[in-house]
């Protein structure tokens, strides 16, 4: 059984999603492929790891880096989680663009070469968004595209870890 819980943002609604034990999803209400890893039969619960992610949330919108990151656990493909994986060595404040994850992950995968394309499915799927950090992901020469929740919401994420981005 999987379970959900709200979060009111400064950017918006935010569900929460969980297996029980760890956070399984974390989306902005409406945004693309919103709730693509819950299971069909959910209920609404205030589970621990719940709690743990609106501390979590409250810290970083506060404006600071959370010290600690909630329990967490993917659901994906091997190379998804790959990529996602990836994602989570990307500093508070800082960016990374698609090309270097796919060398990134092309390295660690012993595969040669992989494309930022491949890649950019895979960060456009992340279902933990901000804690996952897919909002730190920009294109090559630092060009500002894609994400799942919008532009506006990337940008204002961008500019509250880091002013100086923009």
């Amino acid at each position: 059984m999987d379970y959900i819980c709200h979060y009111d943002s400064p950017l918006g609604g935010i569900t929460l999603g969980s297996d029980g034990e760890a956070l399984t999803g974390l989306w902005f209400d409406g945004q693309k492929f919103f709730g693509n890893t819950l299971q069909p039969q959910h209920r609404e619960a205030d589970l621990p790891v719940f709690q743990e992610t609106r501390r979590w949330l409250d810290v970083y919108f506060s404006g600071k880096e959370p010290g600690f990151t909630p329990k967490i656990r993917t659901r994906g493909t091997p190379f998804r989680m790959a990529v996602w994986k990836t994602l989570l060595t990307i500093p508070y404040g800082k960016t990374m663009t698609y090309g270097e994850i796919a060398a990134r992950v092309a390295a660690s995968s012993e595969g040669g070469r992989m494309s930022a394309q491949a890649v950019g499915g895979a960060v456009g799927h992340n279902p933990i968004s901000l804690i996952i950090p897919c909002h730190r992901v920009l294109g090559a020469g630092g060009k500002l595209t894609g994400y799942a929740s919008g532009l506006d919401r990337k940008t204002r994420l961008l500019q509250m870890e880091n002013p100086s981005l923009f």
